[in-house]
Protein backbone atom coordinates (compact mmCIF):
# COMPACT_ATOMS: atom_id res chain seq x y z
CA UNK A 1 0.00 0.00 0.00
CA UNK A 2 1.30 3.34 -1.05
CA UNK A 3 -0.45 6.86 0.15
CA UNK A 4 -0.78 9.03 -3.20
CA UNK A 5 -2.39 12.22 -1.30
CA UNK A 6 -3.91 13.39 1.81
CA UNK A 7 -6.25 16.38 0.93
CA UNK A 8 -9.02 18.02 3.58
CA UNK A 9 -12.13 18.82 1.63
CA UNK A 10 -14.43 19.87 4.94
CA UNK A 11 -14.08 20.13 8.32
CA UNK A 12 -12.99 16.67 10.01
CA UNK A 13 -13.32 15.21 5.91
CA UNK A 14 -10.11 14.26 4.06
CA UNK A 15 -9.69 12.71 0.89
CA UNK A 16 -6.83 10.11 0.54
CA UNK A 17 -5.85 8.60 -2.48
CA UNK A 18 -4.27 5.20 -2.04
CA UNK A 19 -2.67 2.51 -4.21
CA UNK A 20 -2.09 -1.08 -4.02
CA UNK A 21 0.17 -2.56 -6.19
CA UNK A 22 -0.71 -5.52 -8.74
CA UNK A 23 0.75 -8.16 -6.63
CA UNK A 24 -0.76 -7.63 -3.65
CA UNK A 25 -3.97 -7.03 -5.74
CA UNK A 26 -4.26 -10.00 -7.63
CA UNK A 27 -3.19 -12.17 -4.56
CA UNK A 28 -6.65 -10.88 -3.22
CA UNK A 29 -8.62 -11.15 -6.35
CA UNK A 30 -6.89 -15.21 -6.19
CA UNK A 31 -7.91 -15.78 -2.73
CA UNK A 32 -11.66 -14.73 -3.49
CA UNK A 33 -11.48 -17.29 -6.86
CA UNK A 34 -10.30 -19.86 -4.35
CA UNK A 35 -13.16 -19.16 -2.10
CA UNK A 36 -16.04 -18.70 -4.78
CA UNK A 37 -15.05 -21.47 -7.56
CA UNK A 38 -17.00 -24.07 -5.28
CA UNK A 39 -20.01 -22.14 -6.36
CA UNK A 40 -19.79 -21.19 -10.32
CA UNK A 41 -20.59 -24.27 -13.19
CA UNK A 42 -18.51 -24.22 -16.32
CA UNK A 43 -19.47 -26.71 -19.49
CA UNK A 44 -16.75 -29.01 -19.18
CA UNK A 45 -15.46 -28.75 -16.02
CA UNK A 46 -16.87 -30.36 -12.49
CA UNK A 47 -18.28 -28.15 -10.17
CA UNK A 48 -15.52 -26.32 -8.19
CA UNK A 49 -12.74 -27.15 -10.75
CA UNK A 50 -12.68 -24.73 -13.46
CA UNK A 51 -9.92 -22.60 -14.05
CA UNK A 52 -9.52 -19.09 -13.18
CA UNK A 53 -8.94 -18.17 -16.57
CA UNK A 54 -11.78 -19.31 -18.01
CA UNK A 55 -14.28 -18.25 -15.10
CA UNK A 56 -13.10 -14.95 -16.21
CA UNK A 57 -13.26 -15.34 -20.34
CA UNK A 58 -16.97 -16.33 -19.45
CA UNK A 59 -17.62 -14.03 -16.74
CA UNK A 60 -15.71 -11.11 -17.33
CA UNK A 61 -11.77 -9.99 -16.01
CA UNK A 62 -13.15 -7.89 -13.12
CA UNK A 63 -15.37 -11.03 -11.59
CA UNK A 64 -13.62 -11.23 -8.87
CA UNK A 65 -12.21 -7.40 -8.41
CA UNK A 66 -15.23 -6.31 -6.21
CA UNK A 67 -14.87 -8.48 -3.38
CA UNK A 68 -11.29 -8.43 -3.57
CA UNK A 69 -11.67 -4.75 -3.27
CA UNK A 70 -13.91 -4.84 -0.17
CA UNK A 71 -11.30 -7.26 1.09
CA UNK A 72 -8.02 -4.97 0.77
CA UNK A 73 -9.71 -1.45 1.18
CA UNK A 74 -10.37 -1.38 4.73
CA UNK A 75 -7.05 -2.21 6.32
CA UNK A 76 -5.38 -0.27 3.31
CA UNK A 77 -7.40 3.11 4.29
CA UNK A 78 -6.22 2.58 8.49
CA UNK A 79 -2.66 2.16 7.00
CA UNK A 80 -2.74 5.23 4.87
CA UNK A 81 -4.79 7.63 7.34
CA UNK A 82 -1.79 6.81 10.17
CA UNK A 83 0.60 7.19 7.53
CA UNK A 84 -1.33 10.70 7.16
CA UNK A 85 -1.22 11.39 10.79
CA UNK A 86 -4.82 10.90 10.89
CA UNK A 87 -6.80 9.55 13.48
CA UNK A 88 -9.98 7.76 11.48
CA UNK A 89 -13.11 7.55 12.83
CA UNK A 90 -15.47 4.51 12.10
CA UNK A 91 -17.93 5.67 9.97
CA UNK A 92 -19.94 5.79 6.11
CA UNK A 93 -16.64 5.59 3.61
CA UNK A 94 -17.69 7.35 0.27
CA UNK A 95 -14.87 5.06 -2.05
CA UNK A 96 -14.09 5.97 -5.58
CA UNK A 97 -12.36 3.04 -7.96
CA UNK A 98 -9.89 5.12 -10.61
CA UNK A 99 -7.69 1.97 -11.65
CA UNK A 100 -8.45 -1.93 -10.80
CA UNK A 101 -6.36 -4.55 -12.56
CA UNK A 102 -3.06 -6.46 -13.32
CA UNK A 103 -1.04 -3.86 -12.73
CA UNK A 104 -2.63 -2.53 -9.39
CA UNK A 105 -5.50 -1.12 -7.07
CA UNK A 106 -5.91 2.68 -6.96
CA UNK A 107 -9.01 4.11 -5.15
CA UNK A 108 -9.80 7.46 -3.64
CA UNK A 109 -11.69 7.15 -0.31
CA UNK A 110 -13.10 10.12 2.06
CA UNK A 111 -12.90 8.91 5.47
CA UNK A 112 -14.04 11.26 9.09
CA UNK A 113 -11.24 11.69 11.33
CA UNK A 114 -11.25 12.95 14.92
CA UNK A 115 -11.30 16.63 15.01
CA UNK A 116 -8.35 19.37 15.59
CA UNK A 117 -8.64 19.82 19.46
CA UNK A 118 -7.51 22.98 21.79
CA UNK A 119 -7.88 23.36 25.38
CA UNK A 120 -6.36 25.95 28.06
CA UNK A 121 -6.48 26.61 31.30
CA UNK A 122 -6.51 22.74 32.55
CA UNK A 123 -4.01 23.43 35.37
CA UNK A 124 -5.26 25.13 38.46
CA UNK A 125 -8.87 24.01 37.78
CA UNK A 126 -10.94 24.58 40.87
CA UNK A 127 -12.90 21.81 42.67
CA UNK A 128 -14.78 21.46 45.94
CA UNK A 129 -13.33 19.26 48.37
CA UNK A 130 -15.70 16.60 49.98
CA UNK A 131 -15.45 15.84 53.75
CA UNK A 132 -13.39 13.11 55.21
CA UNK A 133 -14.59 13.38 58.46
CA UNK A 134 -16.45 10.60 59.95
CA UNK A 135 -18.63 11.63 62.48
CA UNK A 136 -20.84 9.59 65.75
CA UNK A 137 -23.96 9.92 63.72
CA UNK A 138 -22.13 8.39 60.12
CA UNK A 139 -20.94 5.24 62.73
CA UNK A 140 -24.60 5.07 64.67
CA UNK A 141 -26.34 4.99 60.29
CA UNK A 142 -23.92 1.82 59.72
CA UNK A 143 -24.94 0.12 62.73
CA UNK A 144 -28.61 1.33 62.43
CA UNK A 145 -28.45 -0.74 58.99
CA UNK A 146 -27.39 -3.77 60.04
CA UNK A 147 -29.79 -3.70 62.99
CA UNK A 148 -32.40 -3.53 60.55
CA UNK A 149 -30.86 -6.45 58.35
CA UNK A 150 -30.90 -8.37 61.96
CA UNK A 151 -34.54 -6.68 62.53
CA UNK A 152 -37.52 -8.99 63.57
CA UNK A 153 -41.30 -7.67 62.02
CA UNK A 154 -43.64 -7.31 64.95
CA UNK A 155 -47.40 -5.64 64.76
CA UNK A 156 -47.57 -2.38 65.81
CA UNK A 157 -51.26 -1.80 68.13
CA UNK A 158 -51.20 1.30 69.80
CA UNK A 159 -49.99 3.81 67.76
CA UNK A 160 -50.30 5.94 64.55
CA UNK A 161 -48.79 4.42 61.36
CA UNK A 162 -45.15 6.58 60.91
CA UNK A 163 -42.19 6.56 58.14
CA UNK A 164 -41.06 3.11 57.49
CA UNK A 165 -43.57 1.64 59.17
CA UNK A 166 -45.11 -1.47 56.82
CA UNK A 167 -48.89 -1.20 56.10
CA UNK A 168 -50.88 -4.00 54.98
CA UNK A 169 -53.65 -1.77 53.24
CA UNK A 170 -56.64 -2.10 50.60
CA UNK A 171 -57.04 0.11 48.27
CA UNK A 172 -58.93 1.02 45.65
CA UNK A 173 -58.67 3.84 42.87
CA UNK A 174 -61.62 5.82 41.70
CA UNK A 175 -61.52 8.12 38.71
CA UNK A 176 -64.50 10.19 38.02
CA UNK A 177 -66.42 8.74 40.01
CA UNK A 178 -65.40 5.01 38.46
CA UNK A 179 -62.51 2.74 39.72
CA UNK A 180 -59.84 2.52 36.86
CA UNK A 181 -58.11 -1.08 35.98
CA UNK A 182 -54.22 -1.60 37.80
CA UNK A 183 -55.80 0.78 40.46
CA UNK A 184 -56.55 -1.38 43.58
CA UNK A 185 -55.39 -4.28 45.50
CA UNK A 186 -56.00 -5.83 48.84
CA UNK A 187 -53.31 -6.36 51.65
CA UNK A 188 -51.36 -4.83 50.09
CA UNK A 189 -48.01 -4.52 51.98
CA UNK A 190 -46.59 -0.73 51.76
CA UNK A 191 -43.40 0.49 53.40
CA UNK A 192 -44.39 3.91 53.54
CA UNK A 193 -41.73 6.79 53.11
CA UNK A 194 -40.19 4.30 49.94
CA UNK A 195 -41.47 6.44 47.44
CA UNK A 196 -43.18 3.71 45.68
CA UNK A 197 -46.11 4.68 45.19
CA UNK A 198 -47.05 8.43 43.54
CA UNK A 199 -46.00 11.49 45.14
CA UNK A 200 -48.69 12.42 48.18
CA UNK A 201 -50.35 8.85 48.45
CA UNK A 202 -47.65 7.11 51.58
CA UNK A 203 -47.86 10.64 53.11
CA UNK A 204 -51.83 10.68 53.59
CA UNK A 205 -51.71 6.84 55.24
CA UNK A 206 -48.84 8.25 58.07
CA UNK A 207 -50.83 9.22 61.11
CA UNK A 208 -53.65 6.38 60.52
CA UNK A 209 -54.59 3.67 62.81
CA UNK A 210 -55.05 -0.02 62.01
CA UNK A 211 -58.60 -0.40 61.56
CA UNK A 212 -58.96 2.63 60.02
CA UNK A 213 -60.79 3.39 56.45
CA UNK A 214 -60.45 6.60 55.02
CA UNK A 215 -60.33 8.20 51.51
CA UNK A 216 -57.48 10.05 49.76
CA UNK A 217 -56.76 13.13 47.01
CA UNK A 218 -54.03 12.49 44.95
CA UNK A 219 -52.69 13.36 41.31
CA UNK A 220 -50.82 11.69 38.70
CA UNK A 221 -47.49 12.72 37.66
CA UNK A 222 -47.76 14.50 33.71
CA UNK A 223 -45.22 12.00 32.96
CA UNK A 224 -46.77 8.37 34.83
CA UNK A 225 -46.72 5.56 32.27
CA UNK A 226 -50.21 5.51 31.21
CA UNK A 227 -51.59 7.64 28.91
CA UNK A 228 -55.18 7.95 30.52
CA UNK A 229 -53.61 9.06 34.05
CA UNK A 230 -51.17 11.21 32.81
CA UNK A 231 -51.90 14.38 35.46
CA UNK A 232 -55.26 13.42 36.87
CA UNK A 233 -56.70 14.02 39.82
CA UNK A 234 -58.08 11.08 41.97
CA UNK A 235 -58.77 9.22 45.07
CA UNK A 236 -58.50 6.44 46.90
CA UNK A 237 -60.12 4.45 49.36
CA UNK A 238 -58.66 3.22 52.03
CA UNK A 239 -58.88 0.60 54.76
CA UNK A 240 -55.61 -0.06 56.58
CA UNK A 241 -55.67 -3.60 58.08
CA UNK A 242 -52.48 -3.64 60.16
CA UNK A 243 -48.91 -1.47 61.01
CA UNK A 244 -45.53 -3.26 61.02
CA UNK A 245 -42.78 -2.23 62.17
CA UNK A 246 -39.16 -3.35 62.51
CA UNK A 247 -38.03 -4.42 66.13
CA UNK A 248 -34.31 -3.64 66.17
CA UNK A 249 -32.04 -5.62 68.47
CA UNK A 250 -30.07 -4.12 70.96
CA UNK A 251 -26.50 -3.02 69.85
CA UNK A 252 -24.08 -4.57 72.66
CA UNK A 253 -21.22 -7.22 72.56
CA UNK A 254 -23.47 -10.61 71.77
CA UNK A 255 -24.90 -8.60 69.26
CA UNK A 256 -21.73 -7.88 67.57
CA UNK A 257 -20.72 -11.18 67.59
CA UNK A 258 -23.69 -12.18 66.19
CA UNK A 259 -23.13 -9.89 62.92
CA UNK A 260 -19.24 -9.34 63.04
CA UNK A 261 -15.97 -10.99 64.05
CA UNK A 262 -14.91 -8.47 66.60
CA UNK A 263 -16.43 -9.67 69.91
CA UNK A 264 -16.98 -5.82 71.85
CA UNK A 265 -18.84 -2.80 70.57
CA UNK A 266 -16.10 -0.44 70.67
CA UNK A 267 -13.80 -2.77 68.24
CA UNK A 268 -16.89 -3.18 65.54
CA UNK A 269 -17.30 0.77 66.04
CA UNK A 270 -13.21 1.14 65.22
CA UNK A 271 -13.73 -0.88 62.45
CA UNK A 272 -16.26 0.40 60.79
CA UNK A 273 -14.94 4.41 61.39
CA UNK A 274 -11.55 2.83 59.52
CA UNK A 275 -14.07 1.20 56.92
CA UNK A 276 -15.96 4.71 56.52
CA UNK A 277 -12.81 6.50 56.22
CA UNK A 278 -11.51 4.80 53.14
CA UNK A 279 -15.29 4.97 51.96
CA UNK A 280 -14.93 9.14 52.12
CA UNK A 281 -11.61 8.91 50.83
CA UNK A 282 -12.71 6.82 47.54
CA UNK A 283 -15.97 9.14 47.37
CA UNK A 284 -13.68 12.07 47.79
CA UNK A 285 -11.51 10.85 44.72
CA UNK A 286 -14.31 10.21 42.62
CA UNK A 287 -15.96 13.82 43.49
CA UNK A 288 -13.01 15.21 42.41
CA UNK A 289 -12.17 13.50 39.28
CA UNK A 290 -15.81 14.36 38.08
CA UNK A 291 -15.33 18.00 38.59
CA UNK A 292 -12.89 17.93 36.62
CA UNK A 293 -14.25 16.27 34.05
CA UNK A 294 -16.87 18.50 33.67
CA UNK A 295 -14.47 21.53 33.84
CA UNK A 296 -12.66 19.88 30.98
CA UNK A 297 -15.39 19.35 28.67
CA UNK A 298 -16.00 22.80 29.24
CA UNK A 299 -12.95 23.95 28.15
CA UNK A 300 -12.88 22.04 25.40
CA UNK A 301 -12.55 23.61 22.01
CA UNK A 302 -13.50 20.59 18.81
CA UNK A 303 -16.00 20.69 15.82
CA UNK A 304 -17.01 16.72 16.89
CA UNK A 305 -18.07 14.51 14.28
CA UNK A 306 -21.50 13.06 15.24
CA UNK A 307 -19.98 9.53 14.21
CA UNK A 308 -17.57 10.00 17.12
CA UNK A 309 -20.70 10.40 19.54
CA UNK A 310 -22.91 7.10 17.52
CA UNK A 311 -19.58 4.95 18.17
CA UNK A 312 -19.32 5.88 21.71
CA UNK A 313 -23.22 5.37 22.13
CA UNK A 314 -22.44 1.84 20.17
CA UNK A 315 -20.15 0.76 22.88
CA UNK A 316 -22.39 2.05 25.73
CA UNK A 317 -25.80 0.13 24.58
CA UNK A 318 -23.39 -3.28 23.68
CA UNK A 319 -22.40 -3.08 27.57
CA UNK A 320 -25.60 -2.28 28.41
CA UNK A 321 -26.43 -5.58 26.62
CA UNK A 322 -23.43 -7.51 27.87
CA UNK A 323 -24.99 -6.61 31.79
CA UNK A 324 -28.27 -7.52 30.81
CA UNK A 325 -26.94 -11.02 29.34
CA UNK A 326 -25.14 -12.04 32.89
CA UNK A 327 -28.88 -11.70 34.19
CA UNK A 328 -30.19 -13.53 31.56
CA UNK A 329 -32.11 -10.90 29.55
CA UNK A 330 -31.83 -10.38 26.06
CA UNK A 331 -31.72 -7.16 25.10
CA UNK A 332 -34.90 -6.90 22.89
CA UNK A 333 -36.30 -8.76 25.36
CA UNK A 334 -35.93 -6.07 27.69
CA UNK A 335 -36.94 -3.75 25.27
CA UNK A 336 -40.07 -5.22 24.76
CA UNK A 337 -41.23 -5.40 28.47
CA UNK A 338 -40.22 -1.68 29.05
CA UNK A 339 -41.99 -0.11 26.13
CA UNK A 340 -38.18 1.26 25.21
CA UNK A 341 -37.04 1.45 21.49
CA UNK A 342 -33.54 1.47 20.16
CA UNK A 343 -33.99 5.36 19.39
CA UNK A 344 -35.38 6.31 23.05
CA UNK A 345 -32.60 3.79 24.32
CA UNK A 346 -29.59 5.57 22.20
CA UNK A 347 -31.70 9.05 23.53
CA UNK A 348 -31.45 8.12 26.80
CA UNK A 349 -27.45 7.51 26.69
CA UNK A 350 -27.13 10.12 24.13
CA UNK A 351 -25.79 12.58 26.97
CA UNK A 352 -23.62 10.55 28.55
CA UNK A 353 -21.78 9.50 25.24
CA UNK A 354 -21.28 12.85 24.73
CA UNK A 355 -19.47 13.96 28.06
CA UNK A 356 -17.51 10.85 27.22
CA UNK A 357 -16.02 11.37 24.06
CA UNK A 358 -15.64 15.16 24.90
CA UNK A 359 -13.65 13.90 27.86
CA UNK A 360 -11.82 11.68 26.11
CA UNK A 361 -10.58 13.84 23.32
CA UNK A 362 -9.64 16.73 26.36
CA UNK A 363 -6.99 14.05 28.37
CA UNK A 364 -5.74 13.06 24.94
CA UNK A 365 -4.36 16.89 23.53
CA UNK A 366 -3.31 17.32 27.08
CA UNK A 367 -1.67 14.16 27.20
CA UNK A 368 -0.14 15.29 24.00
CA UNK A 369 0.77 18.54 25.30
CA UNK A 370 2.25 17.16 28.35
CA UNK A 371 3.95 14.80 26.56
CA UNK A 372 2.47 12.06 29.01
CA UNK A 373 3.24 9.54 25.95
CA UNK A 374 3.19 5.41 26.67
CA UNK A 375 6.20 3.50 25.82
CA UNK A 376 6.10 0.19 24.60
CA UNK A 377 7.52 -1.07 27.66
CA UNK A 378 3.98 0.58 29.28
CA UNK A 379 1.81 -1.16 27.03
CA UNK A 380 3.28 -4.06 27.91
CA UNK A 381 3.22 -4.22 31.57
CA UNK A 382 -0.47 -3.25 31.15
CA UNK A 383 -0.90 -6.50 28.95
CA UNK A 384 0.18 -8.26 31.54
CA UNK A 385 -2.11 -6.53 34.35
CA UNK A 386 -4.60 -7.17 32.28
CA UNK A 387 -3.83 -10.98 31.65
CA UNK A 388 -3.55 -11.41 35.55
CA UNK A 389 -6.95 -9.69 36.24
CA UNK A 390 -8.55 -11.77 34.28
CA UNK A 391 -6.99 -14.84 34.51
CA UNK A 392 -5.73 -16.02 30.72
CA UNK A 393 -2.47 -15.90 28.93
CA UNK A 394 -1.38 -12.86 27.53
CA UNK A 395 -1.41 -14.02 24.29
CA UNK A 396 -4.91 -13.83 24.64
CA UNK A 397 -5.31 -10.33 26.18
CA UNK A 398 -3.03 -8.78 22.82
CA UNK A 399 -5.37 -10.63 20.81
CA UNK A 400 -8.58 -8.98 22.14
CA UNK A 401 -6.80 -5.18 23.05
CA UNK A 402 -5.31 -3.40 20.38
CA UNK A 403 -2.04 -2.15 21.05
CA UNK A 404 -2.99 1.73 20.18
CA UNK A 405 -6.16 1.21 22.58
CA UNK A 406 -4.04 0.13 24.85
CA UNK A 407 -1.65 2.76 24.73
CA UNK A 408 -4.44 5.54 24.63
CA UNK A 409 -5.85 4.26 27.94
CA UNK A 410 -2.67 4.89 29.46
CA UNK A 411 -1.93 8.38 28.45
CA UNK A 412 -5.38 9.44 29.45
CA UNK A 413 -5.04 8.18 32.37
CA UNK A 414 -2.21 10.40 32.93
CA UNK A 415 -3.50 13.10 31.85
CA UNK A 416 -6.54 13.01 34.12
CA UNK A 417 -3.90 11.95 37.10
CA UNK A 418 -1.77 15.11 36.25
CA UNK A 419 -4.97 17.77 36.13
CA UNK A 420 -5.70 16.30 39.52
CA UNK A 421 -1.92 16.94 40.59
CA UNK A 422 -2.69 20.01 39.63
CA UNK A 423 -6.19 21.24 40.82
CA UNK A 424 -6.53 23.51 43.53
CA UNK A 425 -9.09 23.09 46.23
CA UNK A 426 -12.13 26.01 45.79
CA UNK A 427 -11.74 28.27 48.97
CA UNK A 428 -14.78 27.87 51.67
CA UNK A 429 -16.13 31.38 51.53
CA UNK A 430 -16.20 31.03 47.26
CA UNK A 431 -19.49 31.13 45.97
Amino acid sequence: MSLKSSNKVETNRYELVVEIDGETFMKAVDAVYKRQVKNINIPGFRKGKAPRRLIEKEYGEGVFYEDAIKNLYPAAIVEAAEEAGLNIVRDKVDLDIEEAGKDGLTFKAVITVEPEVEIKDYKGIEYTPTSLEVTDEDIDEEIKKVQKRNSRLVTVEDREAQNEDIAVIDFKGILDGEAFEGGSAENYSLTLGSGAFIPGFEEQVVGHKSGEEFTIDVTFPEDYQADELKGKAVQFEIKLHEIKTHELPEVDDEFVKDVSEFETVDEYKADLKTKLEESKKTNADNSKEQQIAEKLTELLEAEIPEAMYDNQLDHIIDEFAMNLRSQGIDLNTYMQYTGLTEDKLRETYYDRAETQVKLRLALKKIAELEGLKASDEDVEAKYNELAETYKVDVSRVKAAFDKKDIAGDIETERAMNFVKENAVEKAADAE
